[in-house]
């Protein structure tokens, strides 16, 4: 018996709308999974987000959104709240789910896998704040990990070297 899961297809989690899905519906895609907030300093990625989502979600790319409280109460609207807030400021399409807690003992389990998968800065395993961004690739294997302050922007050549 197995006492790791070994890629992200191994979990499942709860949409805004409270369905919940399995991550193995995204196999064979490159992923980008990010941890968000509606009143952070970082909420405007929400639109460059959206535009990776857009420029590759034909060739088998995927954004998926985990809005997360745990950062200066910057999430604390309800799942509802949220979904419009994304949808009216930044035409948000992609997959967001419903809140969930990245660290401590009640963190998600996909978040509990994507930490150990790629550590941080120093080797921390602990999202430090919102849009922490993991890139998962085909296989669901995390190939990278990413600082809020990373632009989603600047991870194109990275998602493109995953499409091809």
């Amino acid at each position: 018996m197995k006492n790791s899961t070994e890629t992200v297809y191994e979990f499942s989690a709860t949409l805004l709308d409270g369905s919940t899905i399995g991550l193995d519906q995204f196999h064979g895609q490159v992923l980008l999974i990010v941890n968000t907030a509606s009143k952070c300093g970082f909420t405007p990625q929400y639109a460059a987000l959206e535009l990776l989502y857009r420029t590759y979600k034909e060739r088998g790319f995927a954004v998926l959104g985990f809005p997360c409280n745990q950062f200066g109460a910057q999430e604390s609207g309800s799942e509802a709240e949220i979904g419009a807030f994304c949808e009216k400021n930044f035409g948000v399409s992609f997959p967001l789910f419903a809140k969930i807690d990245v660290n401590g003992p009640q963190a998600h389990p996909l978040y509990r896998y994507l930490k150990n998968a790629k550590r941080g800065i120093l080797g921390s395993g602990n999202i430090k704040w919102n849009f922490t961004k993991f890139l998962v690739g085909r296989q669901g294997n995390v190939v990278g990990r990413y600082a809020p302050a990373t632009k989603p922007e600047a991870l194109s050549a990275a998602i493109e070297s995953l499409l091809d």
